[in-house]
């Protein structure tokens, strides 16, 4: 799917629904994030969890959800 059709990652994230897991935790954590980055890159939503002091398993989680946007 080319990138526009696929969205940004942020608003690609937030429609994972299904996910489980780690991936779960962190869609779950985004949609009750306010300042969530909807329109922003992996990079941003990195920055957002820095910023909020997430542990590594939200990181990892965006690994494999960076993975799975890109396979889109």
């Amino acid at each position: 799917m080319p990138p526009a059709e696929r969205g940004t990652f942020g608003r690609w994230l937030l429609r994972q629904t299904e996910a489980t897991g780690l991936l779960a935790n962190l869609v779950k954590a985004a949609r009750a994030d306010r300042q969530f980055p909807l329109d922003g890159d992996p990079e941003a939503v990195r920055k957002r969890l820095r910023d909020c002091g997430a542990d590594g398993d939200m990181f990892e989680a965006v690994e494999e959800a960076e993975l799975d946007w890109l396979s889109y």
